[in-house]
């Protein structure tokens, strides 16, 4: 029985993974990741690779919003900072763990997200932009500068925040303070990952389900939906609430990793924007892509531009949104050269691998091929 079960699965793995060029090159990129830490230690590359996971995460979640149904949304950060400040503010005043605020916060997203969305989608196009990226602009101002800053913390913020996995937990069972640290980061390292990898899987899972088809066909012709009998409205705030659960969700659990959260939450410079050049410079659309963009981009921006290329001239804001400035004319120049972005290609090419040749087109490549030969 067991053996039936084992080919079950291996037949199930070759016919699904293995023989599809694309899932095999993400599930060998998944595996690299997987033991990137052990093969080269270093508590620098696994901090960028965890905030890199997390920033992926909240990529994939605007891209169902806006690479499925077509809503212009600038102002993701919203529900990225109403994660992070509803378990903050758990905490702080409720002094509840991280467990229990986490669910919490993310409730308090799902419930945000439709009471948003209504309004919004009364809009189309860039007035939708425009009224998206208003919102967090709005909610950073009142927490900095409003009659709750003695709540919020003003521009300071509010902190330090419980860990997801403290220190102690390794100490029980032997080590050292100075010891745990470096199993801490690790720990958050792969508890990242596994976060990356169910978002994936789960957001992957509902733009190929029968709902992901109808938001493309809302993408595709609204009108003609409509026509067919879709409710375009609902599957609208379907989508709205979906990728707002998904970005509060990233939010509440990146704030207990920094622990502390502040009006940088709320930034469109540092949330919103990047996330829309790391969609596009991977492919919008497609949810691999995204993926793949944000990796991209923090290789470049913490590893070439932060390391390798030095201005002093500017300060450390200035140098910020140069280097913001510089990724988007990467993407801009990248969508000339290739306008589906870089998974996008790269798995087209992939696919090509599939594709059998006739015959005949595979006799001529031979012909020509000797005769080329024959010549030199």
């Amino acid at each position: 029985m067991v053996a039936t079960y084992v080919k079950r699965a291996y037949s199930s793995f070759a016919a699904h993974v293995f023989d599809v060029p694309p899932r095999l090159l993400a599930l060998l990129l998944f595996i690299l990741l997987l033991f990137c830490p052990l093969v080269k230690p270093g508590q620098s590359i696994q901090l960028i690779l965890r905030d890199t996971f997390f920033f992926a995460m909240l990529a994939v979640s605007w891209d169902l919003l806006v690479g499925r149904t077509g809503q212009i949304s600038l102002g993701h950060a919203l529900f990225f900072g109403i994660g992070a400040y509803g378990t903050a503010l758990l905490y702080q005043y409720l002094a509840l763990p991280p467990w229990i605020t986490i669910p919490i916060a993310i409730l308090i997203g799902i419930s945000v997200a439709p009471l948003i969305g209504l309004p919004c989608l009364r809009v189309k196009g860039p007035y939708l932009a425009l009224v998206t990226m208003a919102l967090p602009l709005i909610l950073s101002a009142v927490i900095k500068y409003g009659p709750i800053t003695h709540i919020t913390g003003g521009e300071m913020g509010i902190g330090p925040l419980p860990p997801l996995i403290p220190t102690e937990l390794f100490q029980r069972i032997g080590f050292s303070y100075r010891e745990s640290l470096p199993l801490v980061e690790l720990a958050n390292y792969y508890l990242a990952l596994v976060l990356l990898f169910v978002f994936s899987v789960v957001l992957y899972k509902i733009a190929n389900s029968k709902t992901g088809m109808i938001f493309v066909s809302i993408l595709d012709d609204e009108l003609a939906s409509k026509a067919c009998g879709i409710n375009v409205t609902r599957y609208k705030l379907m989508a709205f609430t979906i990728s707002g659960l998904f970005a509060t969700m990233t939010g509440a659990f990146y704030a207990h990793l920094v622990t502390i959260v502040n009006p940088w939450f709320l930034s469109l410079m540092h949330i919103s924007f990047p996330t829309i050049i790391r969609t596009f410079l991977g492919g919008i659309g497609t949810i691999y892509g995204p993926l793949v963009g944000t990796h991209i981009y923090f290789i470049l921006d913490r590893y070439v531009l932060e390391k390798m290329v030095q201005l002093p001239f500017l300060t450390y804001t200035q140098w910020t949104y140069t280097r913001l400035l510089i990724f988007a004319a990467i993407v801009i120049v990248l969508i000339i050269k290739w306008p589906r972005g870089i998974a996008r290609f790269v798995t087209d090419k992939l696919q090509d691998l599939e594709e059998a040749r006739d015959l005949d087109e595979r006799g001529k490549w031979i012909w020509k091929t000797y005769k080329k030969k024959k010549m030199e």
